[in-house]
């Protein structure tokens, strides 16, 4: 069964909304990615869930191509009652990362979208209670290894748990392997240098309202 917030990525209008945020959206030439994760409406609740959605938007030379995937923008659960960095467990926070991301290897281990190349913004939630805290006085921008990889090898889970303490995570395996097989066929052409744009289902919502 496929989310509200999945259905709604199917076909909403990025272009229209990354124009209006003064964001980047590539169009030309072939494989020159449009990677947006949309962060679920939960009213802030830590649901441990993989109930965010990545959309790769591109084009080919049969046409534009869109792939919808589940994943999680959020921490799990158990991160979030024991933050591994004192400042608190980190939340991307929404925005437009470019050129901040590149394939590499996840923890040394396998290839992902690793940030590796120019700082991102996250908050930093530390009151271990169960509602992801998103207060502008607790962000902090660096270098945290905010990465777009996989959760277990072989099989989806049920919920997030410990596979992401800030990371873009997937849930299907499968998913994650045609995801790559698209970003390095983008790489091949453009080089290893990748943009991330965050998004929140509001950010839609509030369009849809100004038609």
């Amino acid at each position: 069964m496929k989310t509200k917030t999945y259905i709604k990525c199917k076909s909403f209008d990025f272009e229209k909304l990354f124009k209006e945020k003064g964001y980047a959206y590539f169009t030309k030439g072939n494989y020159n990615l449009n990677i947006i994760g949309v962060r679920s409406n939960q009213n802030n609740k830590v649901t441990n869930k993989y109930d965010d959605c990545l959309v790769v938007i591109y084009n080919t030379d049969t046409g534009w191509k869109r792939q919808i995937y589940t994943i999680t923008t959020e921490p799990g659960s158990s991160l979030m009652k024991a933050p591994s960095n004192a400042k608190g467990t980190a939340i991307l926070a929404p925005g437009q990362y470019r050129g901040a991301y590149k394939i590499d290897k996840h923890r040394g281990k396998y290839d992902a979208l690793c940030q590796r190349n120019k700082p991102v913004k996250v908050y930093r939630d530390n009151n271990k209670d169960n509602t992801y805290d998103y207060i502008p006085e607790n962000t902090e921008t660096g270098m945290f290894g905010i990465n777009i990889h996989r959760s277990n090898e072989f099989w989806t889970r049920a919920t997030v748990d410990n596979y992401s303490a800030g990371c873009q995570v997937f849930n299907d395996p499968k998913e994650f392997i045609s995801f790559m097989s698209i970003v390095k066929k983008a790489a091949d052409i453009y080089g290893n240098c990748f943009t991330y744009t965050l998004i929140t289902e509001e950010d839609m919502d509030e369009m849809q309202k100004d038609k």
